[in-house]
């Protein structure tokens, strides 16, 4: 070797590269593949070019000239793959188990909360039109207008977002490769992580494959590593539920917005515990807001953090789309806000945005996130993009469309006498209180007049609370409205619904 390698310059090369410093003795000793040698490693290729490095004239760097031994080439031998014997047909299932299945679904059958799918392909260049087939025996798509998505804005189709996706598919493919600690972050995750923080003013942020998985991941491991009592508000999601059951600490649950329920519970709580209280900024199906500066200043009082989910607001609200707390001017009383990709940014995937030791607990220790595979690049670079235009001059101009749209559509229908709840945010429910009803309304909607809004049933709402969530976006017109009006008119009708006068059901 040292006829071949100045001692001194191998030092420092085993120094800089792991690979030399691991393979030098047992690998460079083989004349036969020295050469190979040189070629895999970086430093000492670098070396070689500086002429540090040299080899004996007999060796050719190509390796055209270079003896490989035969066993380097061999290969395992690889079986054939055989078609199976066996045809893969699906096989019933013990009767006693399907019995209970079916069971389990005739009651849910029996009582009009059986859920089914209707089929959309949303149009990209028509919003807010869909293409579906509104009846059993339909053969053909046709147009539907949409009345509850959930993509308030219509970002999934703004073309700076596709075509940020479609440029980082071309150039990185379509999956992520893996789990964040197993190849699947890319410097786009890492982006975006840093323009969540930024957006809401905190130190960082994760993300996940849904708010779902962040909401649940979040809850639980913070739950169990601080050994807290968690305190939710009764109209929480289920992921916020989730969370907290699955983190088996205590819990103490908090009737809706009630502040003085909230604190009688907190007085009773262990003075010694860590605390956490957790609630939603804007309630998806109700459309209620919370008091966050109230909710946040009495759980600060009480020394216990605040996890505020702003899912329905992110992108919605604020100057720069960061949600309702910083509309109002609260985003600093917030010790964890989780939010999503996947409503007004237009695209899929949660986060949550928090202190740089809590974010990082939850990366290091959180299950959730550390065995599920990351959200696509392309997906990440879409949200950036959404993200940004969200927070300026374009997002505050599109925020101000949505909100004239909702109020629009409020006021048409209390003046033509629908039960609408009475609540501030850009969720319109409309109050039917029977399941089976609820389903006939959403039916007759979309086979007799191409309408679609979802029927929301029992366990997303409380029975005897059923309703039409209605949503409207900036591309909903008035003229649509009058329309949806008339035909909300005739169902009622038909259904032998009840109008009334300046409806309000307290939520």
């Amino acid at each position: 070797m040292a006829s071949l390698i100045k001692t001194a310059a191998v030092a420092v090369a085993m120094r800089k590269c792991p690979f030399l410093s691991n393979e030098v003795l047992s690998f460079a000793l083989k004349s036969r593949s020295l050469s190979m040698f040189a070629k895999k490693c970086p430093v000492m290729s670098k070396l070689m070019t500086q002429g540090v490095v040299t080899l004996p004239a007999t060796y050719d760097l190509k390796g055209e000239n270079e003896a490989v031994p035969e066993e380097e080439l061999k290969l395992p031998t690889l079986t054939k793959l055989e078609a199976p014997t066996q045809k893969n047909e699906a096989q019933p299932l013990p009767p006693k188990y399907d019995s209970i299945l079916n069971d389990n679904i005739e009651a849910k059958k029996r009582d009009s909360t059986y859920r089914t799918f209707q089929v959309l392909s949303r149009t990209a260049e028509k919003k807010p039109y869909a293409m579906a087939r509104t009846t059993p025996l339909q053969l053909e798509d046709e147009d539907v207008s949409v009345w509850c998505s959930n993509d308030y804005l219509g970002m999934s189709s703004h073309p700076k977002v596709t075509g940020a996706v479609i440029d980082t598919i071309n150039r990185h493919g379509v999956g992520a490769g893996g789990t964040r600690s197993i190849g699947g972050t890319s410097h786009y995750h890492v982006e975006l992580e840093d323009t969540l923080a930024d957006l809401h003013g905190k130190d960082s942020a994760l993300l996940f494959s849904s708010c779902y998985v962040a909401n649940d991941t979040t809850l639980q491991t913070l739950g169990r590593v601080l050994n807290a009592e968690i305190y939710s508000d009764q109209g929480n999601h289920a992921s916020m539920i989730a969370g907290i059951n699955n983190s088996r600490m205590p819990k103490f649950v908090f009737r809706h917005n009630d502040l003085d329920h909230l604190e009688e519970l907190l007085v009773k709580g262990d003075p010694d515990r860590m605390k956490i209280v957790a609630f939603e900024s804007v309630y998806s199906m109700t459309g209620t807001i919370a008091p966050i500066e109230e909710l946040c200043d009495l759980a600060h009082k009480y020394n216990a953090l605040t996890f505020v989910d702003e899912v329905h607001a992110v992108g919605l609200y604020g100057y720069h789309g960061a949600g309702l707390a910083e509309e109002r001017g609260m985003a600093h009383k917030i010790d964890i806000v989780s939010g999503t990709l996947g409503k007004a940014y237009g695209l899929v995937g949660g986060y949550i945005a928090s202190t740089g030791p809590l974010i990082d607990v939850v990366r290091s220790l959180g299950s959730g996130l550390i065995f599920t595979t990351s959200i696509p690049p392309s997906t990440a670079a879409g949200a950036v993009t959404s993200i940004n235009i969200l927070a300026q001059q374009e997002g505050r101009e599109l925020r101000l469309r949505h909100r004239a749209a909702y109020n629009i559509l409020r006021v048409k229908l209390l003046k033509a006498g629908f039960p609408v709840l009475d609540c501030p945010s850009h969720i319109v429910p409309l109050h039917i209180g029977d399941a089976l009803k609820a389903t006939l309304c959403m039916d007759t909607l979309l086979e007799k007049h191409k309408l679609y809004v979802q029927a929301i049933n029992y366990p997303t709402v409380p029975r005897g609370r059923e309703l039409l969530r209605f949503v409207a976006t900036p591309y909903h017109t008035p003229r649509m409205m009058d329309y949806l009006i008339s035909a909300l008119d005739d169902v009622w009708s038909n259904l032998d619904l009840p109008k009334c006068e300046n409806f309000s059901l307290k939520n």
